[in-house]
């Protein structure tokens, strides 16, 4: 019995790092980020990890899966997996709104983890 009762013990222990480290699922980011709109310049003072919503202009592919993104209110990079924008049909120039969550770094600029993307069709 004592041995059951530390197995589901450690087991527990072990989803709750895994959970912990493995951050908020994209759903739950999609919710909170549709109340979150925000613009570039005011990403600087959110915290990490806070779910967004921008709007604007995939300026340009930097490298891999980095994008430079402008709202008119200034720059931000865009970290976007292969697997959405390409499925989204999006390119270098496309209005677009990207959800996803600020991603803060200790020696390099402030990002974007995009989870959601979508050409805006004017």
């Amino acid at each position: 019995m004592h041995k059951i009762l530390m197995v589901i013990l450690f087991t527990s222990s072990i989803f709750t790092k895994v959970n912990t480290w493995a951050g908020k699922d994209d759903h739950i980011i999609l919710r909170e980020a549709a109340s979150n709109q925000v613009k570039v310049a005011e990403v600087k003072n959110l915290k990490d990890e806070t779910a967004v919503t921008l709007t604007g202009i995939l300026v340009k592919h930097l490298n891999q899966e980095h994008y430079e993104f402008n709202d008119g209110t200034g720059l931000i990079l865009l970290e976007i997996d292969d697997d959405l924008w390409k499925s989204a049909g999006i390119q270098a120039g496309d209005k677009v709104t990207a959800i996803g969550e600020v991603d803060k770094h200790r020696y390099k600029p402030t990002d974007i983890e995009v989870v959601k993307i979508e050409k805006v069709l004017d």
